[in-house]
This record gives structure tokens, sequence and C-alpha cells, in this order.
């Protein structure tokens, strides 16, 4: 369940910046495929590349998680 909320929310973060999957992994120095994965819940994803990708989206931790 929790992978799927992460996931869920960094999709509506992407979309909400306009950001393609493709360029989401180039910001966050990750492949894209791990991105639709993530965003699929059918990854468990490391603090350290949720904070990557978190950085790319230009939030904070604390913004991320409220309301998750």
């Amino acid at each position: 369940m929790i992978k799927e909320k992460i996931g869920s929310k960094i999709k509506e973060l992407r979309l909400k910046n306009k950001l393609s999957q493709e360029k989401l992994a180039l910001l966050s120095n990750l492949d894209r495929t791990y991105i639709a994965s993530v965003e699929n819940g059918k990854r468990n994803i490391s603090i350290v590349n949720l904070e990557k990708i978190i950085i790319a989206l230009d939030t904070t931790l604390e913004n991320f998680f409220k309301g998750l």
C-alpha cells in the first residue's frame, strides 16, 4: 500500500510540474523505467532515490509526505 501511495504522489507532482518520466529521470539521475516502476507501485524505492526525486520535483520531504 505504501509503495502505491508514494508512487502516486511522485506521479501527481511530476504531472503538476509538467515533467515527463524521462525528464524526471534525467533530473534525478535515475532510469526512466525505474521512475515508471516506482510510480506504478511495483518497486521499493530507497530513501536515497526518493530524495533525488523529491529534489528533482523541487519540493521538500515535508511537503512530499503531507497528506500521504
